[in-house]
């Protein structure tokens, strides 16, 4: 039986050569994982206080560090990656409905109205319906730690059966990154350890929205800078809840 895994180029080389059929197949697995981890977060409702920086503060795992307007930000107590803290935002969103949010979180064309350092973001390829390959690019005119990073990862989007929506985007491996996109001129390809969104339908056509990041942007930053990086992520939920709600004034987007 011939094996699926990728094979790389040659013995020095750092890209991999994979199939169509062998990436689908690693990506499947990946994102279900993902899938079950995003579920996972957003079932895990953190303590309404704000922490004070011991392990106590931690309730189910996560610990509220900030909560303003609405909006609940909470840190991992299990960092997967080094030191790179893994981040949730929670939103409750009247009069929107997960449709109507998923719609504007996932809409590549509208990517820009909700983050303006972002230079070009664009499918390079579908391998089902619901799961595809992305490129995100930041130029030489974004800020740091973005200014001329790129990051290629999947999309992999679900309905579960109690109708909640799901969305898992992470970087695919280097290797296969690689060979599947050569990096770009001076382009620094950092990495999407882990995000996406889970938006739970509630009463009144509102939703529960949850969003978990955790970033390496690759380069030479320290780690507590990467760290306040993606506090500052995870706010972007604030900037698709003002585009969401402009929908559902002006009409649904199907």
């Amino acid at each position: 039986m011939m094996s699926s895994s990728p094979a790389p180029c040659s013995q020095h080389s750092s890209t991999w050569s994979i199939s169509e059929e062998s990436l689908r197949r690693y990506v499947e697995h990946a994102s279900e994982r993902s899938i079950q981890e995003l579920l996972s977060a957003a079932s895990d409702h953190a303590s309404s206080r704000v922490g004070n920086g011991d392990d106590d503060d931690f309730d189910d795992g996560w610990k509220v560090v900030s909560m303003a307007h609405g909006l609940e930000i909470s840190i991992s107590k299990h960092k997967s990656s080094g030191s790179l803290h893994l981040f949730r935002s929670r939103c409750l969103l009247g009069s929107i409905t997960p449709q109507q949010f998923i719609s504007v979180a996932t809409a590549i064309d509208a990517a820009k109205q909700w983050d303006p350092e972002l230079v070009e973001a664009r499918y390079i390829k579908d391998l089902e319906d619901n799961l595809s390959i992305i490129r995100l690019c930041f130029g030489d005119g974004s800020k740091h730690p973005f200014k001329n990073r790129e990051f290629i990862v999947y999309e992999r989007r679900e309905t579960m059966d109690d109708g909640t929506l799901v969305v898992a985007v992470a970087s695919l491996p280097k290797q296969i990154a690689a060979g599947l996109y050569p990096k770009q001129n001076r382009a620094i390809r950092g990495l999407l350890l882990q995000s996406g969104w889970v938006v739970e339908k509630l009463e009144d056509s509102s939703c529960m929205v949850t969003y978990v990041v955790q970033l390496d942007p690759a380069g030479w930053l320290p780690k507590w800078f990467v760290n306040r990086l993606n506090t500052k992520l995870v706010m972007i939920i604030e900037n698709l809840k003002k585009l969401a709600q402009s929908i559902a004034i002006d009409g649904d987007v199907s």
